[in-house]
């Protein structure tokens, strides 16, 4: 089949997907954003966007869909290059929705079959709207802006001949009529490459350096920011630093923001710093920002208890890496979290709000590493048993697309 994947920071959740289609014999192109260089094992073509920004007072709570349709007519123009001046038809189109990039191609190409990832459909109430009152405090309007949000969403996936979900509780977001179009299989972990390993070190940014075995508290994120707990996390930590003195606390993430709004000023990160004040040992408390993937997987390696929360939104494929690794996560009771963590069997969880419990927990995790040595282990079990890339996901992700194709 002629597969084309359509993604703006490609090869994102189909870095192991396309290759592997490639790989049986199909021919493989993706299309992402011009200013996208990533790399990758199949030929990719680069779309132009340059969209002015909607005005706010024009579009109001279009603002949204203007955004993406604006993306969405990107892709659309550069799809009719590819068709007439190439001859270029697909059999199969693999989008992620999020953008708004699938919206018109079924227009180009009403022959192919369209797959789309679903990731996550907002609503007002129930999910990550209004869940933390400490940052959302626009009320009903918040609730209508979320709905608002999920327009183009609903019309991707509407012009779609399937979807894809990671987890059930993501696929659950999406309205009745439209979860019936999505199959739900997680991306998946290569738990052969992410293993635990007694040898793994890591390296702080002053020249120490961090073992297995070590006592050491990590918690990784894109970027530091309250969708992903990362306020509540830091409150955490003086109590914890003065019960454990032989502590030390790693966090990976950026200075920006991918979900929620930005701070007043300054960084989400300097923020909580500040509030803390000298509460904070800075001297145990280590901000190494976004690291590589082997320094990332080098830290779960030799992690005594991962910390991880966010609020019912999309999960981070760290938390299951870190599971994979070995590392005991102490996990946010919300969703999606507890389709995967079971308290007390392969982890544990605590409140989202619970500082206090937050303290405990992390406390008892890092002072008790033998009792918790059960727990890694059912971990680890847990992602080889339901989520290990090449038994499980990976096959059912090519039979998911290859299905879909022609006959």
């Amino acid at each position: 089949m002629k597969i084309l994947f359509v993604h703006q920071n490609f090869p994102g959740q189909f870095l192991h997907l396309a290759p592997e289609l490639q790989g049986r014999g199909h021919e493989c192109l993706a299309l992402t954003d011009g200013e996208n260089r990533r790399e990758s094992r199949i030929p990719v073509l680069r779309y132009r966007h340059e969209a002015p920004a909607p005005d706010p007072q024009a579009t109001r709570l279009g603002r949204n869909f203007t955004q993406t349709s604006d993306r969405g007519v990107s892709v659309a123009r550069a799809a009719l290059q590819l068709r007439d001046q190439r001859g270029y038809r697909p059999d199969v189109i693999v989008g992620h929705s999020g953008w708004g990039e699938t919206l018109f191609l079924k227009e180009v190409w009403p022959e192919a079959k369209l797959l789309i990832y679903a990731e996550f459909y907002y609503r007002g109430v129930g999910q990550d709207v209004g869940f933390d009152p400490e940052f959302d405090r626009r009320g009903f309007d918040g609730v209508m802006i979320a709905q608002g949000r999920a327009a183009h969403l609903g019309q991707a996936l509407l012009h779609a001949d399937a979807g894809l979900s990671p987890t059930e509780w993501q696929a659950s977001t999406y309205p009745p009529p439209l979860r019936r179009l999505i199959e739900v299989i997680h991306d998946g972990v290569d738990t052969d490459a992410v293993a635990p390993d007694a040898s793994a070190r890591f390296e702080l940014p002053d020249g120490r350096v961090l073992r297995a075995g070590d006592e050491v508290l990590t918690f990784v994120n894109r970027n530091l920011e309250p969708y992903r707990g990362y306020h509540i996390f830091l409150r955490a930590l003086p109590e914890v630093l003065a019960a454990r003195p032989e502590a030390q606390v790693v966090l990976v993430g950026g200075d920006g923001v991918s979900y929620g709004p930005a701070p007043a000023e300054g960084s989400w990160k300097q923020h909580f710093v500040e509030e803390l004040g000298p509460r904070l040992d800075l001297s145990r408390v280590h901000f190494v920002g976004r690291v590589p993937y082997d320094r990332f997987k080098a830290l779960m390696q030799v992690s005594r208890a991962h910390a991880y929360l966010t609020y019912p939104f999309v999960l981070s494929w760290s938390m299951l890496e870190a599971m994979s690794a070995g590392a005991l996560v102490v996990g946010s009771r919300t969703a999606p979290v507890e389709e995967l963590i079971e308290d007390g069997r392969n982890g544990l969880l605590v409140d989202f709000f619970d500082g206090p419990g937050w303290s405990r927990t992390l406390i008892r995790a890092l002072a008790e590493p033998e009792r918790m040595m059960p727990l890694r282990a059912a971990a680890r079990e847990t992602i080889r048993d339901r989520y290990d890339l090449h038994r499980i996901c990976l096959p059912r992700l090519v039979e998911w697309v290859e299905r879909h194709g022609p006959r």
